[in-house]
């Protein structure tokens, strides 16, 4: 006598190629998941590669316009920061007011802060002002000599940056140029292994943020 068909095993067959189907499926989207993940890392190291390649261009003409331009002691650069230093002789002595010299070095390197602005919308630059540690004798109250008034380092950094500023905003619209910003720490953060006297530590560093 023949065996009736029982139902339920091809009910639980069912069941099972039905679990089959969707463990496959949700396999298959764990991994479209991960390459979409890693593709989307990849393309974020490429985009920030072309930008710091972007930057290292950039800063390679500022450097060579300064050059050409007799003005290479007036600024340093230290390309692996995205970052150039104006050294203490761009500024008058114990002032703000910036030397005939740099204003025409920098006049030439407009075209570049405006190309690096543009071609890194997320982009920013910092412009910081220091100072070395000799306290300031008496305040500075004629704004005309000394393009500031000031009491302390700290107020005299920040003029100094704010007038570097200046220099590299000198042709930017209004939007591009709140992503230059500026602080002063006075004498606070003198360079690593120099004295916090010694006059290399006056100086405005900009660094280029991406």
């Amino acid at each position: 006598m023949k065996e009736k068909p029982n139902e339920w095993v091809s009910i639980a067959d069912l069941m099972a190629g039905t679990m089959a189907v969707v463990m496959l499926l949700l396999v298959v989207a764990v991994l479209q998941n991960q390459y979409a993940a890693i593709k989307h890392k990849q393309e974020l190291a490429q985009s920030a590669v072309t930008k710091q390649q972007r930057l290292g261009m950039i800063l390679a003409d500022i450097k060579r316009s300064f050059d050409e331009h007799g003005a290479s002691n007036l600024v340093s650069f230290d390309m692996q920061a995205n970052k150039m230093t104006l050294k203490d002789n761009v500024f008058a002595r114990g002032s703000a007011c910036v030397t005939e010299q740099a204003q025409v070095a920098f006049e030439s390197v407009e075209p570049e802060i405006v190309r690096y602005l543009q071609q890194v919308q997320s982009g920013q630059i910092v412009v910081e002002g220091y100072t070395d540690n000799l306290p300031v004798e008496k305040p500075v109250v004629d704004f005309a000599r000394f393009c500031t008034v000031y009491d302390d380092n700290y107020t005299l950094s920040a003029a100094r940056a704010r007038e570097a500023r200046k220099l590299l905003t000198n042709t930017l619209d209004a939007n591009a140029a709140r992503r230059v910003v500026v602080a002063g720490f006075g004498d606070s953060r003198p360079l690593p292994g120099v004295d916090p006297g010694d006059s290399r530590n006056r100086r405005v560093e900009v660094s280029f943020s991406m």
